[in-house]
């Protein structure tokens, strides 16, 4: 898949962990002979025969450090599940928990197909997030959270403004563009709730003086937008437009309860978004108006947030539940197949600003890959890809993976430095 959504039957070349080459047959047999193939003949050759090659998954939203709490955290809304739940878990992370709770993560997702993540961490030891991805080569996103207010944060994870601000520019040099680029810091305010005004209006700062996104929560949940608007006197988006957050370097995961005002601003500002439909059903919060997002212009991508609310990580699932909810909302061809596999991919580099390297298959560009299988017998007759990705194929399907033009997955087994 490409910018110019053509399907073709062609072979790949990978150089220096760029698509060096895109070749149909006819243009191989005029190339037989160059220096493609006598002076660098391919060192791997991954046989793509009866699979498709797409661009890697992108998860706009994801907590690595909540996978080990999967099953953990049931038939809660999103502020009890967070308060009696979910904070006093993360707390009580170290730094040997959290490596091993995102290495749980990230393994799962490389074998779904997922190359990319955009994460927040949780308070305290983020360095073992980054360490994770560094060792299993999947392309991460990732800031630590910044919680510094909120009468019901937790002492184990209530922080001075100062002492977070402080933490968070030690990452941002310790790890930003590291593992040539594969790893980059991204600013994680939890939402306004836990978060200072000086706290949000310095992660603006910080966003524009280092040219880094900004990653938070928003209008989740009613409870939550009415205790904003209660504690701010505005609306959510309002609210974080006024603090300078609402730019084209911010994703705001979920956005399910914004009016047309506040639509109106995501759009002004070029502002992500970053539907979760599988969390937001499992927590009761509502369902996003995708459909309504996409047609003002507004960029909408795919996460599945962390395991104990969903409870798995699989782009998979996500794609089929956020065409599936909007049928009966808005009618069958509200979100056709094309579109959400654009949101799967494409859109989401285009959020993080990465749509010059990854989410589509162009000469130059990284090599984040994957092949799905298309001959399994639930998938028959896989006449669409399409169709056939979004609604009748699984995380299983995912036979090969690549990052940077590393195999991370071959043959469904991960591959990595031990």
């Amino acid at each position: 898949m490409n910018a110019k959504e053509e399907v073709l039957n062609a072979d790949l070349y990978i150089e220096d962990g760029k698509i060096k080459k895109i070749l149909t047959k006819d243009q191989k047999e005029s190339q037989r002979g160059t220096d493609l193939f006598e002076i660098c003949p391919p060192t791997t050759v991954l046989d793509a025969k009866n699979c498709w090659v797409l661009p890697g998954f992108i998860q706009t939203h994801v907590h690595l450090c909540q996978t080990s709490f999967r099953n953990l955290a049931e038939d809660l809304e999103l502020l009890d599940w967070l308060k009696e739940k979910i904070w006093p878990m993360e707390g009580a992370h170290t730094q040997a928990s959290l490596f091993s709770s995102a290495s749980l993560g990230i393994q799962e997702l490389l074998l779904g197909g997922t190359t990319t993540v955009l994460d927040m961490g949780t308070v305290h030891h983020t360095d073992e997030i980054f360490k994770a991805a560094q060792k299993l080569g999947i392309r991460l996103f990732c800031g630590k959270a910044m919680m510094d207010a909120g009468e019901e944060t937790p002492k184990s994870l209530k922080e001075d403004t100062h002492a977070s601000l402080d933490e968070t520019q030690r990452l941002i040099e310790t790890w930003h563009g590291k593992e040539n680029g594969r790893l980059s810091y991204a600013l994680a305010p939890r939402f306004a709730l836990s978060c200072s005004e000086k706290l949000l209006k310095a992660c603006h700062d910080l966003s524009e003086k280092n040219g880094i996104m900004i990653h938070t929560h928003a209008s989740e949940n009613r409870s939550e937008c009415q205790a904003i608007e209660t504690q701010k006197g505005k609306k959510t988006i309002h609210y974080l437009e006024d603090m300078g957050l609402c730019t084209s370097r911010s994703c705001f995961a979920h956005c399910i309860w914004v009016d047309e005002s506040e639509m109106e601003v995501l759009k002004k500002t070029n502002t992500r978004v970053s539907h979760c439909p599988s969390s937001n059903l499992k927590l009761g919060s509502g369902i996003a108006r995708v459909p309504e997002l996409l047609k003002e212009g507004i960029c909408v991508t795919l996460g599945a947030d962390g395991a104990p609310c969903n409870n798995t990580l699989n782009m998979f699932q996500e794609m089929r539940l956020a065409g599936l909810i909007q049928k009966p909302r808005v009618g069958v061809q509200a979100l056709p197949a094309k579109e959400i596999l654009k949101m799967a991919t494409c859109y989401g580099a285009k959020a993080l600003h990465m749509e010059n390297a990854i989410g589509s298959i162009e000469t130059g560009h990284q090599a984040d890959l994957i092949l799905i299988q298309k001959d399994a017998l639930h998938q028959q007759p896989a006449t669409d890809p399409y169709t056939t990705i979004v609604y009748a194929s699984y995380a299983s399907d995912v036979k090969d993976v690549l990052v940077n033009g590393k195999v991370c997955v071959r043959n469904r087994k991960l591959l990595f430095n031990e």
